[in-house]
């Protein structure tokens, strides 16, 4: 019976030691889970190829990849939220999100309302119109009589409200109605991001219509000087934890990678 009740007690023993190292080793496992940041991320879903809803209704696109790939590096906890573009800065100020990773033009305008990281990418805006069109002249006078395009609540509006403000305007609830509008002849000439037209233009049937027209603009007033993250202004340790996770992805050739899978240049 002692031989017994000593087994008995060495096996209890040995059953609470493992249990104690169990539980030792589910320290660390929690405490690195509550190192990660939590973060929700607002994002339009209807601005390919940046970001935008695949035929499965997933979140696709290069504004999600650098998201992922950011959430990896800086260690946060991420969900992404769908928003319109008129709200989404009215709603990341009244917390309902965290950041905008959504292609977001750094503005000195936007800068009143929201903080911004370092860029992440950066794109000139340009004009764009049908390959039939007799257009060759893209100033005030040259578009006078003409029905120019833009996306609602965007740079490039706000760019054509100060500089064109004679011209007749159509405003576009989101990029694709505004291609949309370009093609089928509901307005002479749009006023776009670059690089998201690019995309239209080069990769898609009804994007064969049409042309850049002018210059590029650059204007650091309206279009600020790239695509930033943006987050509400006294939030500073996600601002310092996003712009390490940005050098990181930079030097270790994530995002060369990213790039190359949307684009046959540097958007750097």
């Amino acid at each position: 019976m002692l031989r017994i009740s000593l087994q008995t007690m060495l096996r209890a023993a040995l059953m609470a030691g493992g249990f104690g190292m169990l539980l030792a080793a589910a320290v660390p496992i929690q405490a690195a889970a509550q190192d990660r940041m939590p973060m929700r991320i607002a994002v339009e879903g209807a601005f390919p190829p940046f970001n935008y809803l695949d035929a499965n209704n997933k979140l696709q696109g290069f504004d999600i990849d650098i998201a992922n790939a950011l959430c990896e590096v800086g260690k946060f906890e991420c969900q992404f939220i769908i928003e319109k573009w008129d709200d989404i800065i009215p709603n990341l100020v009244a917390d309902k999100y965290d950041a905008i990773i959504s292609s977001m033009s750094m503005s000195l305008e936007r800068r009143q309302k929201v903080a911004f990281t370092e860029k992440y990418y950066n794109s000139p805006s340009v004009f764009i119109a049908r390959k039939d069109s007799p257009i060759s002249d893209v100033s005030p006078t040259g578009l006078s009589g003409k029905i120019l395009g833009v996306t609602s609540s965007t740079a490039q509006e706000s760019y054509a409200n100060h500089l064109y403000p004679e011209m007749k305007k159509k405003i576009f609830r989101s990029s694709p109605e505004l291609y949309k509008g370009l093609s089928d002849g509901s307005v002479d000439i749009i006023l776009e991001d670059k690089l998201a037209i690019y995309d239209w233009i080069a990769n898609t049937k009804a994007g064969t219509c049409c042309e850049f027209k002018g210059p590029d603009l650059v204007d650091v007033t309206y279009f600020g000087e790239g695509a930033g993250i943006a987050l509400r202004l006294d939030d500073k340790e996600r601002l310092t934890r996003l712009n390490e996770a940005l050098k990181s992805i930079k030097a270790d050739g994530t995002y060369d990678m990213i790039n190359a899978k949307y684009f046959p240049f540097s958007i750097q």
